[in-house]
């Protein structure tokens, strides 16, 4: 199993940044996806997760209708949009396969090195 993040980036408050998550080495359509970040001095934290179909997702309460989760079964993608990015969301972020087929219950089963992201002005 290996997962690939891409999209690092140092931003202002308010504008956007896209991450992508490469994945292969195991059926991924067949798998619930997610996105952790982990700020400095912090414990790590569920930001959004996907179904493996895409069509269900669910996202932390302080980054929803700001950040968007979405999968390309077909390239083995997930993505992760976010807008009008805060300081507070500077972070590393992690993609990781979910141990389980659910929104609500979730564990990084396999996850990715991660990719910073900046939020300053």
């Amino acid at each position: 199993v290996q997962l690939v993040e891409s999209g690092r980036g140092l931003v202002q408050p308010g504008r956007s940044l896209s991450l992508s998550c490469a994945a292969s080495g195991f059926a991924f359509s067949g798998y619930y996806m997610t996105w952790y970040r982990q700020a400095p001095a912090k414990e790590r934290e569920l930001v959004a997760v996907i179904s493996s179909r895409g069509g269900d997702t669910t996202y932390v309460a302080s980054v929803k209708g700001r950040f968007t989760i979405s999968r390309d079964n077909a390239k083995n993608m997930v993505l992760l949009q976010m807008f009008r990015l805060k300081p507070e969301d500077t972070g590393v972020y992690y993609c990781c396969r979910n141990r389980y087929a659910a929104l609500d219950v979730t564990s990084c089963e396999y996850g990715g090195q991660g990719t910073q992201v900046t939020v300053s002005s």
